[in-house]
């Protein structure tokens, strides 16, 4: 289908706007869902054109329990929630397939149960998919309103945001915490990698761009928020899992590896942090010109960047995640 830019109306009955399948993997997300179906409840695309696959992946808490429970209760809003499981493997990728293959859509739009879409998140996301060389739409993503030290130094950083992940020197990706796909770009090249544990949105967008002519587009004005980490270890097992990703996408396409820091390095950094930016900073939080996030910034990053380091020597591919599931 070819809809034109300037006649994406959302408020006719346009029956010409494309069917949509949202689709949300969910591990003991019961504290999330009350926000998460909010959000959905909120979308302006037309309700009628619009179906939301939430996903329960083997989870531990009554996630399940409280996905029926709004169904049940959206069913008057016109939200179409269709409560889905997925109980042979434990991952997110094989959860996805499973909302995949229940899906009806011509979009297939991805988000994750801790993230708030915005009220127009849907409708900008499906807008570049007017044109017909489109296969792939990533929106933005931006951290939830930040509290501590640690959110605020993600925040600055541009962590979760998809200009990073577009701008990938080996290829362009999308991360599926706000990513739309067109259904038939799936046809020849399979679903996600059941198995794998992290990499792949990657993968998966790597293999439509690289093996077909469908093309990527960034939808800048499809916000999604999600939450920055708010502890040390958690920041850490974030920028780990990153390095593990590198190593699996390395292996599975040959991407290179970030390169690692030396000890040198490690310690000039250090050094230039404790001469000028620990004495500069200081004077600037007197005058109320900088914060503790600007104090410990290189600190911090050294920690993001041993973390990615140690995950990109420790990861190990497992031959099942090397397989793609067809549809």
């Amino acid at each position: 289908m070819t809809l034109d830019p300037q006649d994406f109306d959302l408020n006719s009955d346009n029956k010409e706007l494309p069917f949509v399948s949202v689709i949300v993997p969910i591990y003991n997300g019961e504290t999330d869902l009350p926000d998460l179906v909010s959000c959905l409840r909120a979308q302006t695309y037309p309700a009628d054109r619009v179906e939301y696959l939430l996903v329960d992946n083997q989870s531990r808490d009554r996630t399940f329990a409280h996905l029926h429970q709004f169904a049940t209760e959206s069913g008057d809003r016109q939200l179409n929630l269709i409560p889905l499981q997925a109980n042979q493997i434990q991952s997110s990728y094989a959860a996805r397939n499973v909302g995949i293959k229940a899906s009806q859509g011509e979009i297939l739009a991805f988000t994750d149960a801790d993230c708030r879409p915005s009220a127009e998140w849907l409708a900008e996301l499906v807008k570049p998919f007017s044109q017909d060389t489109v296969g792939l739409v990533a929106g933005e993503i931006v951290g939830l309103p930040a509290q501590t030290l640690l959110e605020t130094f993600a925040d600055r950083q541009d962590t979760l945001s998809q200009k990073h992940t577009l701008a990938h020197p080996f290829c362009p990706y999308g991360q599926t915490a706000n990513l739309a796909i067109r259904s038939t770009a799936l046809e020849s090249t399979g679903l996600f990698r059941p198995y794998l544990t992290t990499g792949g949105d990657a993968d998966l967008c790597w293999r439509i761009l690289r093996s077909t002519k469908w093309t990527i587009q960034y939808a800048e004005k499809a916000i999604v928020q999600h939450h920055h980490r708010t502890t040390l270890p958690e920041l850490c097992r974030q920028w780990h899992r990153y390095g593990c990703s590198n190593r699996y996408l390395q292996e599975l396409h040959g991407v290179a590896l970030t390169p690692e820091l030396s000890a040198g390095e490690y310690g000039y950094r250090i050094a230039r942090w404790l001469l000028k930016e620990v004495p500069r900073n200081s004077i600037g939080i007197v005058r109320g010109k900088s914060d503790r996030a600007h104090l410990f910034a290189t600190p911090l990053s050294l920690m993001c960047i041993a973390a990615r380091s140690q995950g990109q020597r420790q990861a190990q591919l497992s031959s099942r995640a090397q397989q793609i599931e067809s549809w």
